[in-house]
């Protein structure tokens, strides 16, 4: 299968006296939310879409909420092994939509920044990430912040990095030279020389 979908989703209450990050962002409020670990409801959710496309399980099965060690812990660890288990399943992010569903604080200032951040951490580009918000109207949730998430993998193909190789060689001798390694490198033999003939085979009349 070439490419595979993940859904993510994450719900935290708001705690005075903690500190509010949204998407790996520190952001002014004067309420955070709580958690076992950093709270950070938008890396939770986009964690968990990530492990639940290539099937591994959530976050919960990595990072155990009655774990003392996470504790706290920032929440970029948890999306950092969720990217190393994509990348060893042979997948790469094509991209994330992200919905905020929240009473306050307004998330359309920071959007962007939003939009930067995550992409940073997740590295790939920023038009690749989709973030909006939404407000909880007729949930009767105003003192919680909900995250959905749905992210997009597709498979590495070694033909794709061919083709990659090849854009950037200048010369058909340099692109035999890089077939010949690859072969040798998949079979572990070494590359039969090339053979010139011994007349021009373009001047045959």
């Amino acid at each position: 299968m070439n490419i595979r979908i993940g859904y993510g989703w994450d719900s935290h209450a708001f705690k005075l006296g903690v500190p509010l990050k949204i998407g790996g962002l520190a952001i002014d409020h004067p309420e955070g939310l709580a958690g076992h670990s950093d709270g950070d409801v938008l890396l939770h959710a986009i964690t968990d879409a990530l492990l639940g496309a290539i099937s591994v399980g959530d976050i919960g099965s990595f990072f155990p909420p009655g774990d003392p060690r996470w504790k706290d812990a920032d929440s970029s660890i948890f999306l950092n092994l969720a990217l190393e288990e994509i990348r060893n399943a042979g997948y790469r992010i094509v991209n994330v939509d992200t919905t905020l569903v929240l009473a306050a604080p307004k998330i359309g200032p920071i959007s962007a920044e939003l939009r930067e951040r995550v992409a940073e951490l997740l590295g790939i580009k920023p038009s690749d990430v989709g973030i909006k918000a939404k407000t909880p109207e007729g949930l009767n949730a105003d003192h919680v912040a909900q995250a959905h998430a749905v992210v997009l993998l597709q498979k590495v193909d070694d033909a794709d990095e061919l083709r990659a190789m090849a854009a950037s060689i200048e010369s058909e001798d340099q692109f035999e030279e890089v077939v010949h390694d690859l072969v040798s490198q998949a079979h572990e033999i070494e590359p039969r020389p090339a053979t010139k003939p011994l007349f021009d085979t373009d001047d045959i009349t």
